[in-house]
């Protein structure tokens, strides 16, 4: 197998534009978190978000982001449903093409999100699922 970069270098890049439910979370309580964007559909963002989460579906990322972040060097993190689903993936290429120079991809989606048990909302108020034990280490 022939490659142009280091398996280190390779995985230091996947730590630098990616983030986990539980560093996210962290990183919300802290002084300064990130722009949150929803990628998904209405129909996903009405069953359950990330609290404070801004929706921008793939479909309008480009014509609508610079009324949620005009700074290109802000910090953004993109989500949607889960692993099965590439749509943050999606939405991080569209920012990055855009200039966007500080985007990061929650990988397990909100599907991880709600399984660590972290606070959810939905059009119906707020919630929060039980941990899942297979996803976070119960305390």
């Amino acid at each position: 197998m022939t490659t142009s970069i280091s398996a280190a270098d390779f995985f230091a890049a996947k730590l630098a534009y990616e983030t986990d439910p539980s560093d996210l979370a962290a990183e919300r309580a802290g002084g300064s978190p990130p722009l949150v964007i929803d990628t998904r559909s209405a129909a996903s963002w009405s069953q359950g978000r990330i609290p404070g989460a801004v929706h921008i579906p793939n479909a309008e990322l480009r014509a609508r982001i610079g009324e949620a972040s005009p700074s290109r060097d802000a910090a953004i993190v993109v989500y949607c449903w889960g692993p099965g689903c590439n749509g943050s993936t999606r939405g991080a290429l569209t920012l990055a093409e855009l200039g966007y120079t500080n985007v990061r991809e929650l990988i397990g989606g909100f599907e991880y999100w709600s399984r660590e048990g972290l606070a959810t909302v939905s059009d119906s108020g707020r919630g929060r699922s039980a941990v899942d034990p297979l996803t976070a280490p119960l305390a």
